[in-house]
């Protein structure tokens, strides 16, 4: 159980350091606008919330977070070496006109919601796993010197989506779930880097 953790955490402290070192090269500093954990904890009201259960939460939380930091390199990923291939259009030259549609109707539906944060400007914040895994596939040439197979990238971001959507439905994974979910992020992490 504190291997898989623990390698939870190393993939999470690596992205940790990439944000600093996106952070100090020009990059609009995030941080500034974060809560502490504490004022966190005091504005949800965590503390009248019965114990087992928010314990089990910030279990998930960490692994909220890996899964998190996945999915976002995997966007920066995508958006990095289709801009490199096919220039500043990439979006247009090579999403599907389906994945696009869709990623544009969840900004256009978020954006209507004044009062909320949305996920971001970029349209690839608006995709889902399937769609990422597509763009791949779409755009294999561009994406064959990082992926060993289009199929093995897909079978991890379907055992991502899998554990994704448990957690995001207020589920607890269990360890070997957590466990498998590290393999998976390790072996991306080896393959692709982060």
């Amino acid at each position: 159980m504190k291997g898989a953790f623990g390698e939870v955490y190393d993939f999470v402290f690596k992205g940790l350091l990439t944000e600093e070192a996106l952070d100090r090269a020009g990059r609009k500093n995030r941080s500034s606008l974060l809560l502490s954990d504490e004022e966190i904890a005091n504005t949800l009201s965590i503390s009248s919330l019965p114990d087992d259960l928010v314990n089990e939460a910030r279990q998930m939380a960490m692994v909220y977070t890996a899964v998190a930091a996945f999915e976002n390199a995997v966007r920066e990923l995508i958006s990095g070496v289709l801009l490199e291939s096919k220039g500043e259009s990439w979006w247009e030259e090579s999403v599907s006109q389906k994945i696009r549609e869709r990623a544009e109707k969840r900004r256009d539906d978020e954006l209507k919601v004044k009062w909320h944060t949305q996920r971001g400007s970029a349209s690839i914040n608006y995709t889902t796993m399937s769609d990422l895994i597509n763009i791949m596939r779409n755009n294999w040439d561009d994406f064959e010197a990082h992926i060993q197979s289009i199929d093995w990238a897909a079978n991890v971001f379907d055992a991502v989506e899998r554990s994704r959507n448990v957690i995001m439905h207020s589920g607890t994974l269990e360890n070997g779930d957590i466990e498998r979910l590290g393999i998976f992020i390790r072996d991306w992490v080896k393959q692709v880097g982060t």
